[in-house]
C-alpha cells in the first residue's frame, strides 16, 4: 500500500485499491485525490467482463441450491416414516440436521478466512488463492455424481459442509476484487484530475467513488442474473432428458447430474478472469516483516485498531445481526418448501428461474432507480433491510396460521418472486457498504473481516433455529420466526440511526495516516539497527 502523503509515496507498483494520496493541499495550493493511478494497471473493459463472467459461472446453483436440495433429499430418503437421523451424537429431525450442517460449515469459514484474508492484501499472489479454492469447490462439484442414493447421506453431509465452505470463499475473494477495478477505472481518473484541479469537491470526488463501485457490483449481479436464466434454461432440457419425475432414483441422479452440469460452467467461465486480472501489487510489506509474518501482524493491527474506526465496527456489528437473520431465514424457508413441493427437481429448478428472473429484475431496478436519482448507498441498503424484515414478518405469521406463512405452494411462489425483487439486492448493497467503510489497500483484509462475522451470525443463527425447533412441543419448523423477525428489526434500526459513512470516510482517512506514521517508525528503527549493526 502506498503511503497516505505523495511526498512520501512508497516506491511500489500500485495498489489494488490504487495508490492513495494525501487530502491536503501541496506546496502549490492544489489538493491531491485519495487514488493516484498508473495507466499500466487502468481497468480494462475485458477485465470487467471476465470479473462479471466469473461470477456467472459461481452463481450458487452448484453448492448454494442443488447441493442442499440433494443433501436434504438423500436424508428424507434414509429417514424415512420415523423422519430423524443419527447426527452428531444424538437422533435428530431433517431440518435440525441441516440447519447444524450450516452451523459447522461456517464455524470452518472463520478458520479459513483468518488465515488466508490477513496475507491478501499483500504482493501480488492473491489471485491464486481464488483458483486454488475455486479448484476445491469444482472437485466436490463433480463428485456429487458419485452421491445419488439414501445411504451415502454422511457422505453427502460431508460434502454439502465443504462445498459450502469452498462456495463461500471463493465469492468472498471474488468480491473484494470490485472496489479495486473501480478505483482504477478511467473514470475515476477523471475525476481525480478534476478534484485536483479544483473542478469538483472531495465529497464529489468521494460519491463518483461510492458511484462506480455501486455501478460495477450491482451490475456483475444482474449479469450474473441473467446468465443463470440461461443455464437454468438449459438445465430444464437437461431434467426432461433425464426424465426425473419417472422415479425416486431418476430424481436423484438428475439432481446430481445438475450440480455437475453447473460446475463445468463454473469451471469454464472462470478462465476469463484467471487470464486477464490484472496482477495489480497490493501493499507493501512494512519495514521488517516478511510474507508470513506480515499477515498475522495486519490481523493484529486490525482488531486492535478497528476501535478507532467506528463506523466500520457499528456496520459490522448491524450486518453480523441482520446477516444472521437473513441467513437463517433463507435456511429456514428452502426446508419449508423443499418439504411442500416435495424435494421435486424440475419444480425445484422452475422456481429457481421465477426467483432469477425477480432477481435481475430486482437489482437492475433498485441500481436504475440509484442511479437516476442520484440516491446514495445507505438509503437503497436500507431499503432492503425493510424487505427482510417483511419476509420474517411472513414467516411468523405461519407459526399460529395454517393458511398463510410458507405452508402452501403457492405462497413459494410468491416467495421467489418477493425474494428476488425486494431481498436479494442484500448480496450487492451489503458488500457494498463493506466497501464504504474499509480503508483504501485494506480490501481484502476487511471482506475477510466481515465474511468471518457472517459465518459468525451464520453459525449461531441456524444452531439457534435448531435448538428452538427441537424445543417447539409440537416441532413448529416456524417457531424459529420470532427470534428472526426481533433480530432483523433491532439490526435495522442501529445500522439506520447509527451508521454514517461520511463520519466513515473521515475515520478511514485518520486510520491510514496513522499506518502511514507506523511504517515510518518502522523504517526509521529498521535503518537504526542496521547503522549500530555495521558499526
Amino acid at each position: 500500500m502506498a503511503s497516505t502523503d505523495a511526498s512520501v509515496a512508497l516506491a511500489s507498483a500500485p495498489a489494488e485499491d490504487a495508490i492513495q494520496g494525501d487530502q491536503s493541499p501541496l506546496d502549490d495550493g492544489k489538493p491531491v485525490a485519495p487514488d493516484q493511478f498508473d495507466p499500466q494497471y487502468e481497468t480494462s473493459r475485458k477485465e470487467i467482463w471476465s470479473y462479471y463472467a466469473y461470477y456467472i459461472g459461481n452463481n450458487g446453483l452448484t453448492l448454494f441450491n442443488f447441493a442442499p436440495t440433494a443433501f436434504q433429499n438423500l436424508l428424507s430418503q434414509a429417514a424415512g416414516d420415523a423422519g430423524v437421523l443419527r447426527f452428531a451424537g444424538r437422533d435428530r429431525s431433517i431440518n435440525s440436521i441441516v440447519l447444524l450442517a450450516n452451523g459447522i460449515s461456517f464455524a470452518i469459514q472463520i478458520a479459513v478466512f483468518l488465515i488466508l484474508g490477513s496475507f491478501a492484501d499483500f504482493g501480488t499472489w492473491r489471485p491464486n488463492i481464488l483458483i486454488v479454492l475455486s479448484i476445491v469447490a469444482w472437485g466436490i462439484g463433480f463428485g456429487w455424481l458419485g452421491v445419488h442414493t439414501s445411504e451415502k447421506w454422511e457422505i453427502g453431509a460431508g460434502m454439502y459442509i465443504i462445498g459450502l465452505i469452498a462456495y463461500q470463499t471463493t465469492l468472498t475473494f471474488w468480491t473484494a476484487a470490485f472496489p479495486g477495478l473501480a478505483r482504477n477505472t478511467r473514470e475515476l481518473r477523471d475525476r481525480a484530475e478534476e478534484y485536483s484541479a479544483g473542478s469538483i469537491t472531495r465529497d464529489e470526488y468521494d460519491f463518483a467513488d461510492s458511484m462506480k463501485r455501486n455501478e460495477l457490483s450491482n451490475m456483475a449481479f444482474y449479469i450474473q442474473s441473467m446468465g443463470e436464466i440461461v443455464i437454468l434454461a438449459i438445465i430444464v432440457g437437461i431434467l426432461f432428458g433425464l426424465d426425473v419425475n419417472a422415479s425416486e432414483a431418476n430424481n436423484n441422479w438428475g439432481l446430481s447430474v445438475l450440480i455437475a452440469f453447473a460446475t463445468g460452467v463454473w469451471l469454464l467461465l472462470a478462465i476469463p478472469w484467471f487470464l486477464w486480472e490484472k496482477r495489480r501489487a497490493g501493499q507493501a510489506l512494512p519495514p521488517g516483516k516478511n510474507l508470513i509474518t506480515v499477515g498475522f501482524w495486519q490481523l493484529k493491527r486490525a482488531v486492535t485498531q478497528i476501535w478507532k474506526l467506528k463506523q466500520s465496527l457499528l456496520y459490522l456489528i448491524g450486518y453480523f445481526l441482520l446477516g444472521d437473520s437473513l441467513n437463517t431465514t433463507v435456511t429456514v424457508i428452502s426446508t419449508l418448501q423443499n418439504t411442500i413441493v416435495s424435494y421435486s427437481t424440475l419444480e425445484l429448478t422452475y422456481l429457481l428461474i421465477v426467483g432469477i428472473a425477480a432477481q435481475a429484475a430486482g437489482i437492475y431496478s433498485f441500481w436504475f432507480i440509484q442511479r437516476k436519482r442520484g440516491i446514495n448507498t445507505k438509503t437503497m441498503f436500507n431499503v432492503v433491510a425493510v424487505a427482510i424484515i417483511l419476509l420474517d414478518g411472513w414467516g411468523m405469521i405461519g407459526v399460529w396460521s395454517q393458511n398463510f406463512g410458507f405452508h402452501n405452494k403457492w405462497e413459494v411462489w410468491v416467495y421467489q418472486a418477493f425474494y428476488g425483487l425486494f431481498v436479494c439486492p442484500w448480496y450487492s448493497y451489503s458488500q457494498i457498504m463493506i466497501s464504504e467503510v474499509t480503508p483504501r489497500g485494506k480490501e481484502f483484509l476487511f471482506f475477510s473481516l466481515f465474511s468471518i462475522i457472517g459465518k459468525t451470525s451464520s453459525f449461531i443463527g441456524p444452531i439457534v433455529s435448531s435448538a428452538i425447533i427441537d424445543a417447539s412441543p409440537t416441532g413448529n419448523n416456524n417457531t424459529p420466526f420470532y427470534f428472526l423477525f426481533s433480530l432483523s428489526v433491532v439490526s435495522f434500526l442501529l445500522l439506520l440511526f447509527f451508521v454514517d459513512l461520511k463520519k466513515s470516510r473521515r475515520e478511514q482517512e485518520h486510520f491510514l495516516e496513522a499506518e502511514r506514521i507506523l511504517r515510518d517508525k518502522l523504517a526509521a528503527m529498521e535503518t537504526q539497527e542496521s547503522l549500530e549493526s555495521s558499526g
